[in-house]
């Protein structure tokens, strides 16, 4: 077997190390490159929600029920699929959905508790350069935090996979792809909603979209299984429910009707695309050798 090496001071959190040189498997190699395809999905997703968004002039109601509606499709999947399939219990996932809520809660009532000390106005919160936010574009970055985390746990599951996989992983990025279009859509409207700038919305699809593969790659390079995963995917989708939750009250205080609306709308696209990619999955060889990673 190729064996491909890299010198020790680039990677300090070795576990097999000779002469100070760091060696890893053509899988692992094949993994790496195969883990930054698992990008498009998310990017793909957000240019599709701007180019709809755009087309039908949609405004910040509607977006952003569209963004709550695929967020808890995303918060809710998995945690009913490992309660369905018995692989957790149902009090242990509603704890795990608990703890990831509070500790959302807690880490942005924070980060509004030492803004508000330096606020020039009740509904502004001063930035470090002085620039103004509003107290619910707050939200919506705390959100699409939430959906960053979502998928830094998501990506630790794709990183054990895809080295083990079907062609190391390549046969992975459909179904992949398909599974990170909701989480790109949810940011990109979720933003646009917030800010009206679709250039924003955009970039936050793409930085979004680079958190699974970055976080598949330190998975390959620590070496983890899969144990104790779910877990941590659990924990996200608890921050997901509850940050969209206080998005949804201020776009039904806005709007009721369209963000309604909208918020069919994106639970309906993030169920087909979900489920598509579990038909995916069903009829093709694409995720037999890694199944957990792209349910």
């Amino acid at each position: 077997m190729k064996t491909f090496c890299i010198p020790h001071q680039l990677y300090h959190a070795t576990h097999f190390c000779y002469l100070n040189i760091f060696c890893y498997s053509s899988e692992d190699a094949s993994g790496f490159f195969v883990s930054l395809l698992f990008g498009l999905g998310p990017l793909l997703g957000g240019i599709i929600l701007v180019v709809f968004a755009l087309a039908l002039r949609l405004r910040h109601a509607i977006l952003m029920g569209i963004a709550c509606g695929i967020a808890f499709v995303l918060g809710a999947w998995r945690p009913v699929q490992l309660i369905l399939s018995s692989k957790l219990g149902f009090v242990p996932v509603v704890l795990l959905l608990a703890m990831g809520a509070a500790l959302v809660h807690v880490s942005s009532s924070g980060v509004l508790k030492v803004a508000a000390r330096k606020k020039n106005s009740v509904n502004d919160l001063p930035t470090l350069t002085n620039f103004p936010v509003s107290v619910q574009t707050f939200q919506s970055f705390v959100s699409c935090g939430a959906v960053a985390l979502h998928a830094l746990a998501e990506g630790l599951a794709l990183g054990v996979a895809a080295p083990k996989a079907y062609g190391f992983g390549r046969h992975m990025v459909l179904p992949v792809s398909l599974h990170g279009l909701p989480r790109g859509a949810a940011v990109a409207s979720c933003i646009y909603g917030a800010t009206d700038s679709w250039h924003g919305s955009l970039a936050t699809a793409a930085i979004i979209g680079f958190m699974g593969p970055i976080s598949a790659i330190g998975s390959i390079l620590a070496g983890i299984d899969y144990s104790g995963l779910d877990h941590i995917m659990v924990l996200a989708c608890g921050g997901i429910i509850l940050s969209f939750g206080n998005v949804v009250k201020r776009a039904l205080s806005l709007d009721k009707k369209k963000s309604t609306c909208g918020l069919v709308m994106g639970i309906g696209f993030a169920t087909l695309c979900l489920s598509f990619t579990k038909l995916v999955c069903l009829n093709t060889p694409y995720c037999n050798s890694a199944p957990e990673a792209v349910r």
